[in-house]
């Protein structure tokens, strides 16, 4: 009876263990969406100065990477354990999702770029199904279909499509760049149980943006970059503002911070449940260009906001998927069979 009783004790202390991690990690991916969510807020006023999107880009990368050289260093065993990774993180995470969305959109209007962008949590959730053969809830599924919904309304997709082949691939390349973001973050969350080191989510960051600089600088070729923008003033909503306060925001903010909480969010919670919370950036960055740059919202983007909120709560709210033959049936999304 007393082994019993300390049984349960041990159960439920893993329980208050596993809750406590998840709301930290829930908060991890708050901050990881507001962080990137107010990258737009400092890039156009910058942009608007004289400086090319691909060259505020390339700034942005270029400058975390700097700003992470220490810790690369400290963790320069990864490049022998987990080159992979490491090229992968680079190539997707960091170059991928960026030039993809950019060239997008010179082709197709923003909105529509940012709605194919943020099909990335739906394309996450069929990976882990049907990829990685994993249960999925119902929870996040409907957490994603609410989220997709809530976006389209928030970006007003319907005020502007134009039909361009190629800028509509481009922008789900950008989408399934932002899926290899979420799943390469997830990469080592339970690496200790088959024996291998677990690889530290800031070394992989410092290198996957090592690794997209590099490709980054081919692409936007800053050698042609007029340089006297940064030393002058960038207009904000009438305000000016230092263009190197608004590169600081850019790098450290925009980037090193919302890279860092958002992998370390995707281990604390799982790369499902992170990529929907992550859609709360594109309310975030309406909100803040609402407050900051004096574009309004309109009713549909309030109430698209919201439709968004409720989506990620629902999301994150769901507990992970247990193995099929501990899952019951009627909360998950598979079969009665073995998942396939």
């Amino acid at each position: 009876m007393h082994g019993s009783q300390g049984s349960q004790g041990s159960t439920g202390a893993q329980e208050s263990r596993r809750s406590a991690g998840r709301g930290f990690g829930l908060g991890l991916a708050l901050v990881s969406a507001l962080a990137f969510g107010g990258s737009g807020v400092a890039a156009k006023p910058l942009i608007e100065a004289g400086l090319d999107s691909l060259h505020v880009v390339w700034l942005r990368v270029a400058g975390a990477a700097l700003v992470m050289l220490p810790v690369a260093w400290r963790n320069r065993a990864l490049v022998r354990e987990r080159p992979l990774l490491l090229a992968g993180f680079g190539l997707l995470a960091v170059a991928g999702v960026q030039a993809c969305y950019f060239a997008a959109l010179s082709r197709i209007p923003v909105g529509v770029a940012l709605l194919i962008e943020y099909l990335a949590p739906a394309l996450v959730l069929g990976w882990v199904r049907f990829v990685q053969r994993k249960p999925v809830t119902r929870a996040a599924a409907l957490g994603v279909v609410l989220a997709v919904d809530g976006l389209a309304c928030v970006v007003e997709v319907w005020s502007g499509l134009s039909f361009d082949v190629l800028g509509l691939l481009l922008a789900l390349g950008a989408a399934c760049c932002q899926v290899g973001y979420f799943v390469l973050s997830d990469q080592g969350s339970d690496a200790g149980e088959d024996g291998r080191s677990v690889p530290d989510p800031l070394g992989v960051i410092a290198y996957g943006l090592l690794v997209g600089a590099a490709l980054l600088t081919v692409i936007a070729r800053p050698w042609g970059m007029d340089w006297s923008v940064l030393a002058g003033s960038a207009d904000m909503n009438g305000t000016a503002v230092p263009a190197w306060l608004l590169l600081c925001w850019i790098v450290l903010l925009a980037t090193v911070v919302a890279y860092v909480t958002g992998v370390v969010s995707v281990r604390r919670l799982s790369p499902q449940v992170a990529g929907v919370v992550a859609c709360l950036e594109a309310v975030i960055a309406t909100v803040l260009a609402w407050i900051m740059l004096g574009e309004h919202l309109s009713a549909p983007q309030l109430f698209g906001g919201a439709v968004v909120l409720v989506g990620a709560f629902i999301a994150q709210s769901s507990k992970t998927a247990a193995p099929p033959a501990a899952v019951e049936p009627e909360t998950v999304l598979s079969s009665s069979k073995s998942p396939v």
